[in-house]
């Protein structure tokens, strides 16, 4: 059984079992509250601690390795400022749909007051100071200032997420500015350090069955059916979200910086898409996108192998909507009211974080709980998305590899290395000038899957 389906049935038992206990028995019944304290709770609580433990050195990791990747600042050029500027931007705009989708329809906050209080209530000694302090706090310089951290093991310490981030960025550019023999030692401890990070991210996906069934079983006893609709909601809005900036957004960017039809453009990255979905990983997906990229799309390959790649790490469109919708819903869930400033600071936060992401399944999901901690969410609220995360994984990842070919066909037009003249023939479609009949096999443009003449099907 894969690992997504044994988590969607740990979170089906865990409400099944909670909701049976909460109108069976009530949720301040003796057994079912002994039931919680030691078995359930404990089981959540270690795979919870087993993501958070991760998340800061995975931050520092992957965000100063995907800066010192590019090479000397330097030396990248046109095509590497050109690249980074359409990630950043794009992966910005996808961030801020996530963000006003859930700012539209607000599916976290059809919640009963009764409910979010005994959510703080139970959560108190996790989050009743932070979220006191997030509903005070405002964004001014003093926040802009306080991105330079002072000391960074502090912050990573004390969660502080931002000046972390900031000391990884500062740490990979100057890792790029040093002699590369004594840069590349700490490289490679810097990649070690990433690699190990998400073996251990693995390991706690292995026992997050049990976990998101105890987790989800100590909520839904508590309150029973009242966290189901708003998480439909959310999952809805969710997947609203990125077939929007999919669908709409990337199309309105493909006709104005490639010329293209965005039809024509879908039916061509289809390949790619495809095995994005089914794989959940943008790096599973990063040779079939440089095959269709060149193939498919005409892109040169010295531009198609630099950008892609890049992008693998950097372009993540539907991992920043998702991550933003995700905050928001949680903050909805829990009364966190956040101000347009703060907003600013989520979309800033998913655009950081969603880059220095894992291109694997799950890979966000830890700077996701530290994300949440900053504006003062339980890291226990992650397990009410965590069942529902498979189908959205799967979904974001689509759309993040979409991101990286419009982002390689704009590169290359935008250094007059490729034109929408340049798309090769489709294999399956035959010259204007011919006949419906299927054309000979020596006359078809081999592509990704050779077509098989009449007589052979």
């Amino acid at each position: 059984m894969r690992l997504h389906t044994k988590i969607l049935l740990g979170l089906l038992l865990g409400a099944a079992v909670g909701i049976g206990a909460n109108l069976g028995l009530g949720g301040d019944h003796p057994a079912v509250v002994a039931i919680d304290t030691y078995i359930a709770a404990p089981v959540g609580q270690v795979f919870l601690r087993m993501l958070f433990m991760v998340v800061m050195p995975l931050v520092f990791a992957s965000i100063a390795l995907g800066v010192a990747g590019m090479g000397d600042i330097r030396k990248v050029g046109k095509v590497g400022a050109k690249a980074l500027a359409y990630f950043l931007a794009t992966t910005a705009l996808s961030g801020t749909v996530g963000i006003a989708a859930v700012s539209l329809f607000e599916p976290g906050k059809g919640l009963d007051p009764a409910v979010r209080a005994e959510l703080l209530a139970l959560y108190a000694g996790q989050a009743g100071e932070k979220v006191t302090q997030s509903q005070a706090g405002g964004f001014g310089i003093d926040t802009l200032v306080g991105i330079v951290t002072k000391n960074p093991l502090r912050s990573a310490v004390e969660g502080d997420m931002l000046g972390v981030i900031f000391f990884g960025l500062l740490f990979g550019i100057a890792l790029t500015l040093i002699d590369e023999a004594r840069a590349r030692p700490m490289v490679d401890v810097l990649g070690a350090l990433e690699d190990a990070m998400v073996k251990i991210v693995e390991i706690a996906m292995r026992i997050a069955p049990l976990g998101v069934a105890g987790l989800v079983f100590g909520v839904t006893a508590r309150f029973g059916f009242a966290l189901l609709e708003p998480l439909g909601g959310f999952v809805a809005v969710v997947l609203g979200g990125l077939a929007f900036h999919g669908l709409v957004t990337m199309s309105v960017l493909v006709v104005a910086l490639l010329g293209l039809s965005p039809r024509t453009f879908f039916r061509r990255v289809r390949p790619s898409l495809v095995t994005a979905f089914s794989t959940s990983s943008s790096a599973a997906t990063l040779p079939t996108n440089i095959k269709v990229a060149e193939d498919d799309l005409g892109v040169p390959p010295k531009v198609a192998g630099f950008v892609l790649p890049l992008g693998a790490t950097m372009c993540m469109n539907g991992t920043a909507l998702f991550e933003g919708v995700t905050v928001l819903f949680l903050c909805q869930v829990f009364g966190v009211d956040l101000s347009v400033g703060q907003m600013v600071v989520v979309v800033a936060m998913t655009v950081l974080t969603a880059v220095g992401a894992a291109g694997v399944p799950g890979g966000s999901m830890p700077l996701l709980v530290g994300i949440l901690a900053m504006f003062g969410v339980p890291g226990e609220a992650i397990a009410v998305v965590l069942g529902v995360d498979r189908i959205l994984d799967m979904a974001r990842t689509t759309l993040n590899v979409l991101g990286d070919l419009v982002g390689a066909a704009f590169v290359a037009r935008s250094e007059g290395a490729w034109t929408p003249a340049d798309l090769p023939p489709l294999a399956v479609e035959p010259p204007i000038d011919q006949s419906p009949d299927w054309p000979k096999e020596d006359e078809i443009v081999p592509r990704l899957s050779p077509v098989r003449p009449p007589e052979e099907r």
